[in-house]
């Protein structure tokens, strides 16, 4: 039986932020989040061999696993803290491989571009370490501002190896930049680890409720 995740319900307790030992992990999102980490090695393996068709058919359909497995998580009730890290492990998987592959193919365009993509991963470098000092965990906060972020990212991407402008790109770093930046400032509100966390707003509500 699939235990839910009710990590946004404030009301909950400290003891159901941490797995539990009757939390499915064989769910149909948490398929989906390991399919994302298989096909992000696939995805380097595409770039290393000059196939930028390809590698841009595979990037989209694993871009859209990620909003997948989101929607059915909450229709199938299978919405588990597991579940919550997996995605994020798959989607840092998915963003390496694609920063990996721009690069290979990209690699003379994206030089010039350097400074906006190094603000992306400078930010989610100190989001990470942040979580990782704080809670002793990955954030998994799957925030809004996650979502749009990653949209744009994809149309960033689309873009950039189509051959059009480079603005979509730069955009979506910026936005990228924020997001990271929210989370840390999430994790610096929140009395305990938490996954699925919608915004900075939602982080307040929770410690105004004492983690409880």
């Amino acid at each position: 039986m699939t235990t839910p995740d009710r990590s946004n319900d404030p009301g909950r307790t400290v003891n159901e932020s941490l797995p539990t030992p009757g939390e499915a992990l064989l769910t149909v999102p948490n398929i989906l989040s390991a399919i994302r980490i298989a096909g992000s090695l696939v995805l380097a393996g595409l770039a290393i061999a000059d196939r930028p068709g390809w590698f841009l058919g595979v990037f989209v359909f694993l871009a859209l696993t990620d909003w997948v497995d989101g929607k059915l998580a909450i229709l199938l009730n299978q919405r588990t803290v597991f579940g919550a890290r997996l995605d994020s492990w798959a989607d840092a998987g998915l963003y390496a491989s694609l920063l990996f592959g721009c690069l290979w193919l990209q690699g003379r365009v994206l030089a010039q571009e350097m400074g906006w993509i190094a603000a992306a991963i400078g930010t989610y470098g100190v989001t990470t370490a942040a979580g990782l000092w704080k809670f002793g965990r990955w954030p998994s906060y799957h925030t809004r501002a996650a979502k749009t972020s990653w949209l744009l990212v994809t149309i960033g991407a689309v873009c950039l190896l189509g051959g059009w402008s480079l603005w979509p790109l730069r955009i979506a770093t910026v936005a990228v930049a924020f997001t990271n930046i929210e989370a840390t400032l999430i994790t610096s509100v929140l009395p305990e680890w938490r996954a699925n966390v919608p915004s900075l707003y939602h982080a307040f509500r929770i410690r105004r409720h004492g983690g409880n």
